[in-house]
Parts: C-alpha cells; sequence; structure tokens
C-alpha cells in the first residue's frame, strides 16, 4: 500500500509539473519575464507558506528553530536549482514542450540521481549512500547504467530535434514553437537540467526540517513542505534578480498596466501556472514520504513529468509535418529514458 500510494502522489506531481506550462500560453501582449515573474511569486513565495501552514501550523517556528548550516545549504541548493528553473522555461521556450521537457528533465533525472551521492562522498552521513558506494555495489552499479541509459535517451531525443530543424521550413517550425532554435534551445536545456538536478539534492540537505516536522507530531505524508519552504527561497531569489533586471532593461514592467492586453486574463493563467507548478512538489513530498528520498523518487517524478510534457508537446502538433524516420526517433527517446527510470528504480531497490 505504501508503495502504491507513493506511485500514485509521484505521477499526480509528474502531471501537475508537465502541465504547468500551459496556462503561461494563454498570456497574450507580456514579455517572458512578466508572465515568469509573476507567476514566480505564486509558486515560490506565496503558495509554498500557504500549503505548509495548512498541513504543517508550526513550520514557521521549525524553521526559527533549525541550524544555519542545514537552512544556508538547503537554501544554496534553491539558489543552484533557480537557475536551472529559470533557464528551463528558455529551454520549452526555443525547443517546444516534447523535445525542451525531454532533454531538461533527462539530464536532471541523471544529475539528480547521482550529485547527492557524490556529495556524501566528501561529506559522509550515516544512512546515505556515497558514489564510491554506488559503484562497489550490485544497486549502485544498476543505477548508474540507468543513468547512462537516461544519457542515451536525451541524445536520440536531440537528434530528433536536428532532424526536424533539417526537415521543416522556418514557417512550418513557428506554427508549433514559435521561437524554435535548436542550438540555443540545447544549451539552455542541458544547463537547465544540470541545475535543476540541485533540487533533489537541497531536500537531502532540509531533511532535518521534515524530521523535525514528525518529531513535533505532525503528519509525515506533509513534512517535506516545512524544506519546501526554505529551498524555494533560493529558487526566488534568484529568478526575480533575473526578471527584474530583465524587467527593467526591457521596461515590460509596464506589462502590468497595459491596457491593449488581456490584464485580468494574464494575471489569472500566470498566477494558475505557478499555483500548477508548486503542487508537482507538493505531491512529490507525499510520494516521497511513503516510498523514501534518493534516485528512484527522482527519477520517478521526472519520468512521469517527461509523459506529460510530451503529451502536451503531440496535443499542440509539435511534431507535425515531419517524417516517420524524426517521430520513430523522437519515440524511441521518451522509451529509452522511462527504460532508464526503471533501471534506476530496481538498483535503488536492491
Amino acid at each position: 500500500m505504501q508503495a502504491i500510494l507513493g506511485l500514485l502522489f509521484h505521477s499526480l506531481g509528474g502531471v501537475a509539473a508537465g502541465s504547468f506550462y500551459m496556462p503561461y500560453n494563454k498570456v497574450k501582449g507580456w514579455s517572458w519575464e512578466t508572465y515568469w515573474m509573476f507567476g514566480g511569486i505564486m509558486s515560490w513565495l506565496i503558495v509554498p507558506p500557504i500549503a505548509a501552514y495548512l498541513t504543517v501550523p508550526g513550520f514557521v517556528e521549525i524553521i526559527a528553530s533549525s541550524s544555519n548550516t542545514i537552512l544556508g545549504i538547503t537554501f544554496l541548493m534553491g539558489l543552484f536549482w533557480g537557475v536551472g528553473g529559470l533557464s528551463y522555461g528558455l529551454g520549452v521556450r526555443y525547443l517546444g514542450m516534447s523535445l525542451g521537457n525531454s532533454v531538461v528533465l533527462g539530464f536532471c533525472a541523471a544529475f539528480g540521481a547521482v550529485v547527492p551521492s557524490v556529495y556524501y562522498n566528501f561529506n559522509p552521513q550515516e544512512g546515505k549512500t556515497s558514489f564510491t558506494e554506488m559503484i562497489s555495489s550490485t544497486g549502485g552499479q544498476v543505477v548508474l547504467l540507468g543513468v547512462l541509459v537516461c544519457l542515451l535517451g536525451i541524445a536520440l531525443s536531440g537528434k530528433a530535434g536536428m532532424l526536424k530543424e533539417k526537415e521543416l521550413s522556418e514557417e512550418e517550425k513557428k506554427k508549433s514553437v514559435s521561437e524554435f532554435n535548436l542550438v540555443k534551445g540545447l544549451i539552455v536545456a542541458i544547463l537547465s537540467g544540470i541545475l535543476s538536478s540541485f533540487f533533489s539534492f537541497g531536500i537531502e540537505a532540509g531533511k532535518p526540517l521534515a524530521d523535525a516536522a514528525v518529531a513535533a507530531g505532525y503528519d509525515h505524508l506533509f513534512a517535506n513542505n516545512v524544506t519546501f519552504v526554505v529551498i524555494l527561497w533560493g529558487g526566488l531569489a534568484t529568478n526575480l534578480v533575473w526578471t527584474t533586471i530583465l524587467s527593467i532593461r526591457n521596461k515590460s514592467y509596464k506589462d502590468f498596466t497595459n491596457k491593449s492586453t488581456p490584464i485580468r486574463n494574464n494575471i489569472l493563467f500566470s498566477a494558475l501556472a505557478g499555483t500548477i507548478w508548486f503542487l508537482q512538489f507538493f505531491f512529490y513530498g507525499m510520494g516521497e514520504s511513503k516510498l523514501g528520498n534518493g534516485a528512484s523518487s527522482w527519477i520517478l517524478h521526472m519520468s512521469t513529468i517527461i509523459l506529460t510534457a510530451n503529451l502536451w508537446g503531440i496535443y499542440r502538433k509539435e511534431w507535425q509535418g515531419v517524417t516517420q524516420k524524426t517521430k520513430w526517433t523522437i519515440t524511441s527517446g521518451i522509451v529509452v529514458i522511462i527504460l532508464s527510470v526503471v533501471l534506476v528504480g530496481i538498483g535503488n531497490s536492491i
């Protein structure tokens, strides 16, 4: 039952994450930094404390009584992840939902499964598996094999993107992805995937906060909501600084008062996107409490996002007009990424 509930919560989180970008497509007349800033304030500043208050009412006291070291490392991981989240939006903007999410989340899944173990090599902790221990154990070797398979799936997805670039005219590419740019998109997406994986370690680093919530008598199902508040402060800092710089430089702050745009609808859809985005980690936290953190939970979450995002990509006809070879290539890439998820899950259970 624990495993079934964990899978259910991870799936709900993945569906939310794979769907959050869709409301942004309804925003009209606003620059990217404007709607990203507004949605981000909802998902990183407003919604997380509300969720924490509703599920762990004493979360403020728990954070205040925690050590500065724990808070500092957790916040720092949020900063790194924030850069990844910032570039994620650009990756999808240049590559589209299907290809963008396959590359970003493939790298995110692979590095999220490995980064924590590398850290524990330098800072050993009881009950935590280091990279050296992974290499020397059967389960760890299977996990690493899964990571390599995941990278193969990413390569296939990238190949599909290059085929699409050659096959479609500029006009055809713009029909499905208005700002399609393969080279720029791949660079941004790879950076985003690697840095986004630091959310996984942020959860590990902030585990004492969740443990404190359980010790205080709160339901362990929602204990991770305390950790998310601190991680997302880091994400907020990174994204708010950059979008503010862009807003001032491009004078796009005028979007909020531009009556030629549907301001009310734009605010609504941006807020909806931000709220849906946070729900991925709300459900992820619940799933992690049932399955346990580490490679299995993280990569399962990423795989569900990849599947959902690709379904949206098909719905938006992002691969319409390409040859069967290209369609089979992107399909193969997705299948291989999912296979990597299975391998990591098996390895983590050994």
